[in-house]
């Protein structure tokens, strides 16, 4: 389930560590600067798909709706909706926010890396303008880890959601 429904939690926990440990730095951020368009596209659009193919049910309740409209039945809320939700905001967040400034910090790092003279992953001393960019870049890093995991949290506990419901 991790690499069809949620795979920028793969790419945060398996594929970005792999490859920061196998590659050049500069093939390393060619790579990711390639990818994460693609990835955060893929965690937002899943979640709309996920919620467009919701299964319906039987019971001796009754017949429950399939698709948006059973996510919004009240029953489905916190069970279903709420991950699917999660998953999505996620995706989005990722896509139009965290996206967007993490590569204004990188072509800002990339502009005081000529100025300075020297790559911002160089070792110590860095110009403080250096310092404030890599401070920035990480932080940007760490919040698009966070949400990755709350995203993958969301994913599981839709699992277990769908799995509660199988006879």
């Amino acid at each position: 389930m991790t690499d069809t429904h949620n795979p920028p939690a793969l790419k945060s926990f398996v594929n970005g560590i792999t490859m920061f440990r196998v590659l050049e730095r500069p093939a390393f951020s060619a790579a990711q600067n390639a990818l994460f368009p693609v990835y955060f596209t893929i965690q937002t659009a899943l979640p709309a798909v996920l919620a467009l193919t919701y299964p319906g049910s039987r019971s001796l309740l009754g017949e429950h709706a399939g698709g948006v409209g059973g996510l919004l039945q009240e029953s489905n809320r916190y069970s279903a909706l709420l991950p699917i939700a999660t998953m999505f905001v996620t995706g989005l967040v990722n896509l139009v926010v965290v996206l967007p400034r993490t590569v204004t910090v990188m072509k800002a790092r990339y502009a005081q890396e000529k100025k300075d003279g020297k790559k911002s992953y160089d070792p110590a001393p860095h110009s403080q303008e250096m310092q404030a960019l890599n401070k920035s870049f990480g932080k940007m890093h760490g919040i698009s880890t966070l949400v990755n995991l709350a995203g993958f949290i969301a994913m599981i506990q839709y699992g277990f959601s769908l799995a509660a419901r199988l006879d």
